[in-house]
């Protein structure tokens, strides 16, 4: 007879259930299935944080050397604009070229460097330097028809010596001291201002009549050279009469802007001061004889 079996102790009991087993076998289970971690070996998160603050660190420092620089920056804009004060207050100027805003050529900054109650004649000083120029720019124009119409080509190059010179000649002998004896009020520099404006507006006046001492007076487009070429061609004598009403527009705006700026001269004080500038320049002289 056949010896019974002996339980084995480590075998599975059919009554128990087994939480692990499958599912499909034990229906009764409802334990929650969790969902799959994404495959990864980082489980240390403190790299992270320690990139994080490193971030942060980083960005604090540049804000401050950012801050830094915007410091240097203004303390030396406050010494740049004390070196300017002083330097205007001795009468030394920096002429940062500014106009036009194209292609920089002259300073000009009306608004900001004279006084408002100058600001019209002073507008209107620059509107003359600005007619001179389109009236010797015409000039050339005019005399260049002339000089193709059979005229001869020495007017032509006497128009363009005209042009090459009084334009920056204009420019620093009477409008640059007019515009700095505004800003400065200095009496010598309107002295200076009338006696090289009298000269200019006694060259309009000489240009729109243009009488006939230099070739017949065609390289300038005054009366009587319109008078002489419109015989001769039509065409050329309207360009001539042209210019002489520029001429003539010019002459009236340079007489307006001298009688504002006498005017202007004598209600200051100025005119007295020059006489005694004048005295001590005199003086010093005969002194040093």
């Amino acid at each position: 007879m056949a010896a019974p079996r002996e339980r084995n102790p480590f075998a599975e009991e059919e009554d128990d259930v087994n939480p692990f087993s499958n599912p499909s076998h034990n229906s009764h289970s409802r334990l929650p299935t969790l969902p799959p971690e994404p495959a990864s070996y980082n489980y240390d998160r403190n790299p992270a944080i320690d990139m994080t603050l490193d971030r942060a660190t980083n960005l604090k420092q540049k804000e401050r050397q950012l801050q830094a620089k915007e410091a240097e920056l203004k303390r030396r804009e406050e010494e740049v604009k004390k070196k300017e004060e002083a330097l205007a207050k001795a009468g030394v100027f920096l002429d940062v070229k500014n106009w036009p805003p194209v292609f920089p050529i002259i300073h000009l900054d009306i608004a900001n460097e004279i006084p408002n109650y100058l600001h019209r004649m002073l507008y209107v000083a620059f509107s003359t330097f600005l007619g001179l120029v389109l009236c010797l720019f015409w000039n050339v124009i005019t005399v260049s028809t002339a000089s193709i119409k059979g005229k001869g080509i020495a007017i032509w190059f006497l128009a363009v010596i005209y042009f090459i010179i009084g334009v920056p000649g204009a420019y620093f002998l009477w409008y640059r001291p007019l515009y700095r004896a505004c800003r400065k009020d200095s009496a010598f520099r309107f002295g200076w201002f009338f006696m090289f404006y009298m000269i200019h507006i006694g060259f309009c006046i000489y240009a729109s009549v243009a009488p006939p001492i230099v070739r017949n007076g065609l390289s300038f487009t005054g009366i009587l050279s319109a008078i002489r070429v419109m015989s001769d061609s039509t065409l050329v004598g309207i360009f001539y009469l042209v210019g002489f009403g520029l001429f003539c527009v010019e002459i009236l705006l340079s007489v307006w802007v001298i009688q504002r700026v006498y005017r202007y001269f004598r209600g200051t004080g100025k005119a007295a001061e020059a006489k005694r500038d004048a005295a001590r320049g005199v003086a010093m002289e005969t002194i040093s004889l």
